[in-house]
Formats: C-alpha cells, sequence, structure tokens
C-alpha cells in the first residue's frame, strides 16, 4: 500500500502539489473557524443557582433558601456533586453533573426541580440559574473612571450599568457583563415619624402608595371614533423625584396628603455590598464572561469594536480601561511562543541541511513539510471540534522539531541515490523516477514504524480520566496528527517535490559535505573504542541513568507550571465582619501604594461582590488586579508587592495570577493550590482547628500565602420577639 501511494504521488506530482497548496488554503479558513482558548473546556458541565435574599442572615440563607434548593436538585440523574455556599443575603448552589452530561438537558433538568422549590421560598426571592460560561470564560476586565472630581460615583455606575451593559450583551459570543463598583442608583422614600403621626399613617400606607405611583398597565383602545380605531397609553411611569412627591397617600381632613409631606425622596445609591476604584479613583469595573466554545481572540476583537462605538456616547469627563485584564493578551503571547518555535526550529533545520547536503533544494523540500503538517493537524483540529489553546500549541510546539524528520530522511535518500546512480556506466543507469521510487521503497517502511512508535508514546494521554485527562488529551492529540500528518506528507509530497526540483540538480552534486566527512571520520575510532570498552560503557550508562533518577526524584511536583500571564491578582482579607467602608479604606491604602510601584501599569481593586455575580465574596475581601508592564521582571514587581502586603498590618494577603486563581478554584474550590477541608457540626471547634492548622502550616519551608477560612464565624444581631407583649398591644411579628 505504502509502495502505491508513494508510485501514485511520483506519478501525479503536480496534482499532488497542486492538492497541497489548496490544503493550506483549508488550513487558514479552518484557522478562522477554530475557537480560541486559553485552556481547553475543564469543567464539567455545571449548572450554578444564583438567590438574592436581601435582609436574611447566614444561618436563615441556609436553612431558608440553601438547602430547599438542594433538596430539590439532589437526585437529578446523572448529578456527581451538589456543593453549595450560603452568606448574608446570597445563596450559591452548583450542581455538577458527570463529564458527557448534556449541560442544556442538565440546565433543563434544574429549572424544572426549581419551579417546585420556589413556591416555598422566602417572599422576595427568586432563584435563578446564571447564565452559561466556563471556569475562564472571563475574558476581559474594563474599567469607567472619571476624568475629574465632578464625576460622582452614581454617573459612573449609570453609565456602566445602563449604557455600557447592554451594548457588550448584544456582542455575540458574550455570557454575561458584571458590574461593579461606582454606586447603582435608586429612589429612596426616607419615612419621617412626626410626620406619618401626624397624619394618623403607619409605613405600610406609604409602601402601598409608593408602590401604585408607577404603573406600567395597559389601558386597552376605544374600537370607534369616528370611523377609527385608538389605541389608549397611559403615562404612569416614574421619571423623576418628583414624580414620587406628588404621590397622594391618603386624604386628611379633605387634603390630600402626598408622600413628599411625610418622606424626604432623593435619588441616591443602592446600599451596596461591594465596591471597586483605579489607582485610589473611584471607578466602576466591567467583568466580560464568554460562553463556552467562543473564539477568545475573535470575541475581543468584537468587544473592542462595541467599545469604540460605545465610545461616541462616553460623556468628556469620563475614560474607559480596556486593559485592566485580557485574557487574549496571554493567548496571543503563548501564539507568539509557537511561532518563535517555529521560526527558530526553521532556522536550525536549514542550518544542518545545508551543512549536510550543501543544496538549498534540498532544504525548502523538507522544509516544506512543517506547514504542510501544521496545516493537516488544524485542519483535523477543527473536524474533531476541539479548540487552540495553550494545550493544543504546547503540543504542536512539542511536534515540531520531529515534523520534519520524516521528510530529512527521504530527501537525504533520495540525494544519495540519485548522486549514487550517476556514478554507474551510462547503460546502468536509471531513469530519475525509478531511482526516487527505490530510495522511497528502501525506507518507507522503517518511517512508518519509527512514527508509530513515537505516536504510540503519547496513545497513554488519550485514557486518561477526570480533569487530567480533559487538560492533557488535547496535547496528545495535537502531537499525535501532526506527526501522523507529517507522515503523510513525507510519503506524497515529498517524492513529488522531490521528482520535481531534484531530479536534474543531482547530476551535478556528488561531494559530501565538509561536516559529513568530519563525523565519519570522528564515528569510526569511537565506535571501536566503545566496543573496546564495553563493560565500562555500559556500567557509565547504568550510573548515569541511576543518578538522574536520583536527581528527578528531589524535584518538585505540581499539576500545572507557574504561568507568566503578565496580571497579578492580590487577594486582600480583612478579619470576618470587616465593613464595606472599613475594607475599602485597607485595600484602598495597599491599593494606592501599590500604583506607586514602577513596573505596574495598571492597578485595580474590587471590594466585596456585585449583583448578579457568583464569584461571591464578603465585603471583607478585595481583589486587586495589577499589570505588569512589558519589559519589566515579573519577580521584582512580585517582590515589590509582598514589600507593600507586609507593610500592611491586620490583613491576610495572598499574591496569584487571574487564570491561575481559576484553576485553582476548579480543582480545589479556593483560590488556593492546596486546599484542607475540615468539616464539622461545632462552629467554635471548626475555627480553633482551622487557627491551628494555620499556624502549623506557616511553619513549613516553602509555605506562602497560608489562609484558614474562618468565613462562617462573623457575629450576628439576633432580634428575638417576646410575642405575649406583642399580642398585648395587637401586634404581630409581621407588622
Amino acid at each position: 500500500m505504502l509502495n502505491g501511494l508513494i508510485a501514485l504521488s511520483l506519478r501525479h506530482r503536480l496534482a499532488v502539489l497542486i492538492c497541497a497548496g489548496l490544503l493550506m488554503v483549508g488550513a487558514g479558513l479552518a484557522l478562522n473557524h477554530l475557537p480560541v482558548d486559553v485552556f481547553p473546556e475543564l469543567n464539567a458541565p455545571t449548572v450554578v443557582v444564583l438567590s438574592e435574599a436581601g435582609g436574611l442572615a447566614t444561618d436563615e440563607v441556609e436553612a431558608q433558601v440553601t438547602v430547599p434548593i438542594e433538596n430539590a436538585v439532589n437526585g437529578l440523574p446523572g448529578l456527581r456533586k451538589l456543593r453549595s455556599s450560603s452568606a448574608l443575603g446570597l445563596s450559591i448552589v452548583r450542581a455538577e453533573f458527570a463529564w458527557g452530561e448534556d449541560l442544556t438537558r442538565a440546565r433543563q433538568q434544574v429549572a424544572e426541580r426549581l419551579a417546585s422549590v420556589r413556591e416555598i421560598l422566602p417572599p422576595g426571592v427568586e432563584a435563578e440559574i446564571s447564565p452559561l460560561s466556563s471556569i475562564t470564560g472571563e475574558i476581559m476586565l474594563l474599567s469607567v473612571t472619571g476624568k475629574n472630581a465632578s464625576v460622582s460615583p452614581l454617573e459612573l455606575r449609570s453609565f456602566a450599568e445602563f449604557t455600557l451593559r447592554p451594548r457588550l450583551l448584544s456582542v455575540p459570543g458574550v455570557s454575561q457583563v458584571v458590574a461593579i463598583g461606582g454606586r447603582l442608583p435608586e429612589f429612596q422614600i426616607e419615612c419621617r415619624q412626626d410626620r406619618l403621626r401626624l397624619y394618623h399613617l403607619t409605613l405600610a400606607e406609604v409602601v402601598a402608595a409608593s408602590r401604585q405611583a408607577h404603573s406600567t398597565l395597559s389601558a386597552g383602545f376605544l374600537p370607534d371614533v369616528r370611523g377609527e380605531e385608538i389605541p389608549v397609553r397611559q403615562s404612569a411611569q416614574v421619571g423623576s423625584v418628583d414624580d414620587i412627591r406628588r404621590t397622594v397617600v391618603a386624604w386628611h381632613d379633605g387634603v390630600a396628603v402626598t408622600i413628599g409631606d411625610v418622606a424626604e425622596v432623593k435619588l441616591a445609591a443602592t446600599p451596596s455590598r461591594g465596591s471597586a476604584s483605579e489607582r485610589g479613583k473611584v471607578a466602576a469595573i466591567l467583568s466580560i464572561q464568554k460562553a463556552p466554545g467562543t473564539n477568545t481572540l475573535s470575541l475581543t476583537a468584537a468587544l473592542d469594536r462595541a467599545l469604540d462605538q460605545a465610545a461616541t456616547a462616553l460623556p468628556d469627563t469620563m475614560q474607559i480601561n480596556r486593559h485592566v485584564f485580557r485574557q487574549a493578551d496571554f493567548i496571543s503571547l503563548a501564539v507568539d511562543s509557537l511561532l518563535t518555535v517555529l521560526r527558530d526550529a526553521t532556522i536550525i533545520i536549514s542550518i544542518v541541511l545545508v551543512l549536510f547536503l550543501l543544496n538549498v533544494r534540498t532544504t525548502l523540500i523538507t522544509l516544506t513539510a512543517l506547514p504542510l503538517s501544521l496545516g493537516l493537524a488544524l485542519i483535523a483540529l477543527w473536524a474533531l471540534g476541539l479548540t487552540v489553546n495553550v494545550m493544543t500549541l504546547g503540543g504542536l510546539a512539542v511536534a515540531i522539531g520531529g515534523l520534519v524528520d520524516d521528510a530529512i530522511i527521504y530527501v537525504e535518500n533520495a540525494f544519495r541515490r540519485l548522486a549514487e546512480n550517476k556514478h554507474l556506466p551510462l547503460e546502468q543507469q536509471k531513469s530519475a523516477y525509478a531511482v526516487i521510487f527505490d530510495a522511497s521503497r528502501e525506507i518507507s517502511g522503517p518511517m512508518v514504524f519509527a512514527t508509530v512508535i513515537i505516536v504510540l508514546v503519547f496513545v497513554p494521554l488519550l485514557f486518561l480520566a477526570g480533569i487530567e485527562g480533559r487538560f492533557f488529551r488535547p496535547l496528545g492529540i495535537s502531537y499525535i496528527i501532526s506527526t501522523l500528518a507529517s507522515l503523510l506528507v513525507a510519503l506524497t509530497v515529498t517524492p513529488a517535490l522531490c521528482s520535481l526540483l531534484l531530479s536534474n540538480l543531482a547530476l551535478r552534486h556528488e561531494r559530501e559535505g565538509f561536516l559529513v566527512r568530519w563525523l565519519k571520520a570522528l564515528y569510526a575510532p569511537s565506535l571501536a573504542w566503545a566496543l573496546r570498552w564495553k563493560r565500562s560503557v555500559v556500567l557509565a550508562a547504568v550510573t548515569l541513568t541511576v543518578l538522574c533518577l536520583w536527581l528527578a526524584a528531589s524535584f518538585g511536583t505540581s499539576f500545572l507550571p507557574s504561568f507568566r500571564e503578565g496580571t497579578y491578582t492580590v487577594f486582600v482579607m480583612a478579619p470576618p465582619g470587616t465593613s464595606l467602608a472599613e475594607s475599602e479604606r485597607l485595600a484602598g491604602g495597599i491599593e494606592r501604594r501599590l500604583a506607586t510601584v514602577a513596573g505596574l501599569t495598571t492597578v485595580v481593586r474590587r471590594t466585596g461582590r456585585a449583583e448578579r455575580d457568583e464569584h461571591a465574596e464578603p465585603p471583607s475581601n478585595s481583589e486587586i488586579e495589577v499589570t505588569v508592564t512589558r519589559g519589566h521582571d515579573p519577580d521584582t514587581v512580585r517582590a515589590a508587592i509582598d514589600r507593600v502586603l507586609a507593610d500592611t498590618p491586620g490583613i491576610t494577603a495572598i499574591i496569584g495570577q487571574p487564570i491561575e486563581h481559576r484553576l485553582s478554584a476548579l480543582l480545589s474550590g479556593t483560590p488556593a493550590a492546596i486546599a484542607i477541608d475540615v468539616v464539622g457540626d461545632d462552629l467554635e471547634k471548626l475555627r480553633a482547628s482551622a487557627r491551628t492548622i494555620e499556624t502549623a502550616l506557616k511553619g513549613i519551608p516553602g509555605a506562602r500565602d497560608v489562609v484558614g477560612n474562618r468565613e462562617v464565624l462573623v457575629s450576628t444581631l439576633p432580634i428575638r420577639y417576646r410575642r405575649a407583649d406583642l399580642a398585648l398591644v395587637g401586634l404581630t411579628p409581621a407588622a
């Protein structure tokens, strides 16, 4: 079969070369349609149920919201793991399904179960399924800040929330845009108790009147007015503070009492659980998340176009910073690394081939295998539904050095046989076609066997299960596909090019290169010496092997290497229960000092959590994103960050990287690389155990950023009603 394939390629060499050209065109088209991401899709099919329960304490959220939702979701077909977290006014339930489960079907099943539990949830609590996004779906962070102090936090958040966010959500591929910072505006009614008593009104009557102030009910139409049908439209929507002030609450002595008579009505900031700033200035930060399978680079380009359009509506007093964090920068860095490897491999291979064969055309024939093999690999990745990510690029980078092996073997043998054919008597000389075919047939079997052996080394990666399989399987697939593609190129395109370019050229070249002659001269005495001292050579090889194994055993181990993302995330944790204002003061001071560190382009802080954000953090926690300027040493910058944190007492800090942090959250559920779970029913004992473990771990050499999470122990202010006393005055707890 191999001989037939080679013969077919030689007979139809022009057709083979045309097909190779079309292949490169197809590879370019496939590359434009291949999804580009940082990593393969790592998280199992997961459905997140987010419930805002304003006003409920943590234990009330757990008992009245989280547990009923867990009970409803538990037992679904394919459910592998059910995790939840409850915080002040917030419940998050994560239902993780087995690998291979259809996520759309899983979301539908969870939605059906939620429909049955909503009626038993506390009033005002709405359980919602979060938008579909992957674990590494946060592809961009951007900030909106004022150019001067005249811009209020309300204006910043209004523009970010009501102008910029809808524009970004309209970009295909965006699953969610979460805004934090600034101040979300709302109409506030602050009742005056003395005025209520004056008019014999209750707070409930003012609440009812305020609800009636805004109406969106339909008014129908007039069916026949002088032969015309006229729609009736009512305009009772609240548009200003005055509309609320003029709303009638009741009539007192024949005079209308309005909300403005008994309360102060104003447009003010919503009570917030989070805030944000950039270099110490108040900012609104938008986190943009993408849907799974979306091309990150294409989506980033589309977002940039949308931001360009949104800039036309940007007030002159505001500015947008798009470079707080961009996942596309990390991907571009990985692509640039692959191109660098490809460039270096091409240069090295060209130098080696020229030195060995002293022929430029043989070098060109061999180098042709690189783009063709990579093109075939990209088409195969597209056909298999895989993405271009760090792991697939890593597989291609590892394979680059071997992609020309088969072509080198073939070209060298064909070149040598053509030169030998010239030395034969004229009547014994064969045609160039016959010489090239015989040269191909001589080495096709060993070449295929050697390539298959190399491929078999990576086959075990295809059978890895769990998160390891999801992570490393694309690397093995890309390496195997590109290596087999190089074999196919060597059996088809390489013979055709040899027949086209070397048939006449070989007749004018018969001299071996000086490097080949020198290596041959060195090889003979080296071989004789090794055969003479064979026992010593074997013993030395065994000794070196043992020493290498001993050295390898001393290496550290980790699931993944540390990435150079170009951005650090500084996690600042104040004591549990710290208020938002105090956290802003502590983290804001660190932020301002970090802004003075040389080598940092962007310093952006997020404290607490935003609305609609499943990445829930208490007000005591802050995240500071710092972007390292290109050309500066990241390790030097990190050391400077450590010094700033060391000078801030009363806080606990961890330094990580955005993508690395999300991988840690996937593996351990925390931003740390290693997590220890302590389970029990007594919260005081849990707190003591966490403190003991934290103290012990800090003494381990090499351990840094050891943090014990004791967030569950935040104290509350309980209010217990004396029902008997309430009954004496005709009241109930609800009143």
